[in-house]
């Protein structure tokens, strides 16, 4: 086995690396974008306030029972966050969302921090709070953010605690979808593959049962379908194809809302046949990179240097090749970038920042100067269309570090010192 190499040296200075100093950093940053939710231009708690309030009384009421006997867009676990930010009535109810997730994100952040945490530790906790300040107000005001905590607590779980990490893992998936690609990575990369199937189908099963008994039906897995219903959503990479013809003028293309759906869409020559075969694509992308992993797995690449960037560039793929996208989207970045950071913090320092940049140019776009993306305008339009060419830009990394793992045998080496390397003994041991 080589030996493990030592920790990259740090770049934070000593004081940063201290606890009152992280959480202090965790109290600023989460007071400054609950700010911005409350008082900030452009509605950031849109959502909250108007949709997911008016699902949480008319579930309350009795007047519909989402995901049992009427349709639902999230998987049903979603419903766990929704009522509970209820708890202390309608006025309060967004300050309450805000209260939650900053909740779930302080146990996250406790979870890799851990008793004393170590350089690589303390990189990753401080480039996580700066992407929340840079993604904005988003950051907090969407049901990702609740999936993105339970995530990241989940991955980093994995470490000392596989089945509850791999049960957190489940967990977020049936709040929404996204969280399932650390699932799949996962039985890619780990040899424990099969122990980690029966945790997410034992827990699957639990969820389904108590949804079945209360008389779902078929409607539990509603879900899928209100997803494959939509049209192109604004914000998604195929998107610009039609948002740069409006831009230039080019007639034909048009931005509308969407009043089912409740989101803005685009609309011109071509966009019905790009929805229908986006669906389609997106699984042969997804094949492609689990293709691609599989074979670096077979070839002997360590599970511990192909999980990381196998998750990302399966995460980076429900991203790019989907026909919604939202800004919130961006939130799904964090925890494979966490682990990578946690793991090696050199091979995963280039690809953070790029993910800040992604995070400020999303901010940029959601929610100051909405409005103008809107209209299409041709600043806006350029400023969005990076932000996308980035993903893609991203993906190709994740895939082709991948790529050259697939001539690697042996063991990861790990950090000496470094939470990574219990992480490594643990779920995906070899």
């Amino acid at each position: 086995m080589p030996e493990s190499q030592p920790a990259a040296p740090s770049v934070l200075p000593a004081f940063l690396r201290r606890p009152v100093a992280l959480w202090c950093g965790f109290a600023l940053v989460h007071a400054v974008l609950i700010a911005l939710n409350l008082s900030g231009v452009g509605w950031p708690l849109g959502d909250v306030e108007r949709v997911y309030l008016g699902w949480a009384e008319g579930t309350t009421s009795g007047a519909v029972r989402l995901g049992i006997d009427t349709d639902f867009v999230y998987p049903i676990l979603a419903l766990a966050p929704i009522l509970a930010s209820l708890v202390f009535g309608a006025p309060l109810y967004a300050l309450t969302w805000l209260g939650l997730v900053t909740v779930l994100n302080a146990a996250a952040f406790a979870v890799l921090l851990g008793r004393r945490p170590g350089r690589a530790a303390c990189l990753a906790a401080w480039w996580w709070l700066v992407f929340l300040l840079l993604l904005g107000p988003v950051a907090l005001a969407r049901i990702d953010a609740v999936t993105a905590a339970v995530a990241i607590t989940g991955l980093l779980v994995l470490r000392t605690r596989p089945f509850w990490g791999a049960v957190l893992l489940s967990i977020a998936t049936w709040i929404k979808v996204w969280p399932v690609a650390a699932i799949i990575a996962l039985m890619v990369a780990s040899k424990r593959r099969w122990q980690v199937l029966a945790v997410f189908a034992g827990t699957s099963a639990l969820i389904i049962g108590a949804a079945l008994v209360a008389g779902s039906g078929l409607t539990i897995l509603s879900f899928v379908t209100e997803q494959t219903n939509r049209g192109i959503q604004i914000e998604s990479p195929v998107a610009s194809w039609w948002l740069v013809q409006s831009a230039l003028g080019i007639p034909g293309a048009v931005v509308y809302y969407d009043q089912q759906i409740l989101t803005y869409q685009v609309i011109g020559p071509g966009t019905d046949l790009a929805g229908a075969l986006l669906t389609p694509l997106l699984a042969v992308c997804v094949g492609l990179v689990l293709l691609i992993g599989w074979r670096a797995q077979r070839a002997g690449a360590a599970a511990a240097a192909l999980f990381p960037p196998l998750l990302l560039a399966l995460v980076l793929t429900l991203i790019a090749a989907n026909k919604v996208g939202s800004p919130q989207f961006m939130t799904w970045l964090a925890g494979p970038l966490i682990l990578g950071l946690v793991a090696s913090p050199r091979a995963w320092r280039a690809p953070a920042l790029v993910a800040l940049a992604m995070a400020a140019l999303t901010q940029v776009v959601y929610p100051y100067f909405y409005n103008y993306l809107l209209a299409t305008e041709p600043a806006l339009v350029l400023v969005l269309t990076a932000r996308n060419v980035l993903e893609l830009v991203l993906l190709g990394w994740m895939v082709g570090r991948i790529w050259r793992l697939c001539s690697t045998t042996g063991e990861a080496v790990v950090p000496a010192g470094n939470p990574g390397a219990a992480w490594h003994r643990s779920i995906i041991k070899e």
